[in-house]
Protein backbone atom coordinates (compact mmCIF):
# COMPACT_ATOMS: atom_id res chain seq x y z
CA UNK A 1 0.00 0.00 0.00
CA UNK A 2 1.08 3.28 -0.64
CA UNK A 3 0.68 6.09 1.51
CA UNK A 4 0.92 9.48 0.57
CA UNK A 5 0.99 11.85 4.03
CA UNK A 6 0.49 15.89 2.78
CA UNK A 7 0.51 18.90 5.65
CA UNK A 8 -1.06 21.88 4.33
CA UNK A 9 0.63 24.81 6.35
CA UNK A 10 3.11 23.52 8.46
CA UNK A 11 5.57 20.51 8.67
CA UNK A 12 4.39 17.25 9.77
CA UNK A 13 7.12 16.01 12.00
CA UNK A 14 8.14 12.13 11.74
CA UNK A 15 6.37 11.17 14.44
CA UNK A 16 3.52 12.08 13.39
CA UNK A 17 3.96 10.52 9.89
CA UNK A 18 5.22 7.08 12.04
CA UNK A 19 1.75 7.47 13.88
CA UNK A 20 -0.50 7.65 10.65
CA UNK A 21 1.69 4.57 8.83
CA UNK A 22 1.25 2.73 12.20
CA UNK A 23 -2.89 3.52 12.16
CA UNK A 24 -2.76 2.79 8.72
CA UNK A 25 -0.96 -0.82 8.41
CA UNK A 26 -3.68 -2.40 9.68
CA UNK A 27 -6.21 -1.75 6.74
CA UNK A 28 -3.73 -3.38 4.57
CA UNK A 29 -4.64 -6.85 5.51
CA UNK A 30 -8.49 -6.36 5.12
CA UNK A 31 -9.01 -4.55 1.73
CA UNK A 32 -6.89 -3.92 -0.74
CA UNK A 33 -5.75 -0.86 -0.59
CA UNK A 34 -3.52 0.61 -3.56
CA UNK A 35 -3.47 4.24 -2.22
CA UNK A 36 -4.01 6.15 1.14
CA UNK A 37 -3.96 9.89 0.31
CA UNK A 38 -3.63 11.83 4.39
CA UNK A 39 -4.21 15.76 3.96
CA UNK A 40 -3.43 17.35 7.50
CA UNK A 41 -4.27 20.77 7.84
CA UNK A 42 -5.20 23.73 10.64
CA UNK A 43 -8.06 25.43 10.63
CA UNK A 44 -9.21 28.57 8.90
CA UNK A 45 -8.83 32.03 10.30
CA UNK A 46 -12.48 31.33 12.07
CA UNK A 47 -11.81 28.15 13.45
CA UNK A 48 -7.94 28.19 13.96
CA UNK A 49 -7.67 25.98 16.60
CA UNK A 50 -8.97 22.88 15.23
CA UNK A 51 -6.79 20.22 12.91
CA UNK A 52 -8.06 18.54 9.99
CA UNK A 53 -7.61 14.92 8.89
CA UNK A 54 -8.39 13.64 5.50
CA UNK A 55 -8.33 10.15 4.63
CA UNK A 56 -8.69 8.88 0.99
CA UNK A 57 -8.64 5.01 0.64
CA UNK A 58 -8.04 4.02 -2.89
CA UNK A 59 -8.95 0.59 -3.50
CA UNK A 60 -10.71 -1.52 -6.63
CA UNK A 61 -14.35 -0.35 -6.56
CA UNK A 62 -15.76 3.01 -4.82
CA UNK A 63 -12.89 4.37 -2.77
CA UNK A 64 -13.42 5.79 1.16
CA UNK A 65 -12.99 9.31 2.03
CA UNK A 66 -13.57 10.53 5.94
CA UNK A 67 -12.71 13.73 6.91
CA UNK A 68 -12.60 15.01 10.74
CA UNK A 69 -11.66 17.09 13.50
CA UNK A 70 -10.23 17.63 16.48
CA UNK A 71 -8.50 19.38 18.98
CA UNK A 72 -5.06 18.04 18.15
CA UNK A 73 -3.82 15.94 15.22
CA UNK A 74 -3.54 13.16 16.86
CA UNK A 75 -7.23 12.95 17.73
CA UNK A 76 -8.62 13.82 14.22
CA UNK A 77 -6.30 11.14 12.93
CA UNK A 78 -7.79 8.80 15.42
CA UNK A 79 -11.84 10.24 14.73
CA UNK A 80 -10.73 8.97 10.68
CA UNK A 81 -9.24 5.81 11.88
CA UNK A 82 -11.98 4.45 13.89
CA UNK A 83 -14.38 5.82 11.20
CA UNK A 84 -12.47 3.95 8.76
CA UNK A 85 -13.05 1.03 10.44
CA UNK A 86 -16.63 0.73 10.57
CA UNK A 87 -17.09 2.20 6.61
CA UNK A 88 -14.19 -0.93 5.60
CA UNK A 89 -16.78 -3.32 8.01
CA UNK A 90 -19.92 -2.32 6.19
CA UNK A 91 -18.21 -2.32 2.74
CA UNK A 92 -16.92 -5.88 3.45
CA UNK A 93 -20.53 -7.09 4.78
CA UNK A 94 -21.96 -5.77 1.81
CA UNK A 95 -19.47 -7.63 -0.39
CA UNK A 96 -20.41 -10.80 1.59
CA UNK A 97 -23.65 -10.46 1.11
CA UNK A 98 -23.64 -9.87 -2.48
CA UNK A 99 -21.62 -12.92 -2.79
CA UNK A 100 -24.09 -14.98 -0.97
CA UNK A 101 -26.86 -14.32 -3.23
CA UNK A 102 -25.02 -15.17 -5.82
CA UNK A 103 -24.42 -18.56 -4.71
CA UNK A 104 -27.95 -19.11 -4.00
Amino acid sequence: MDIIIQSLGFKAGDGLEDFIREKLDKFDRELRIVRANITLYIGSAANPDKCYCEIKLEVPGNDLFVKKNGDTFDKAILDSVHTLQRNIHRTKEKQLDRNHKLIN
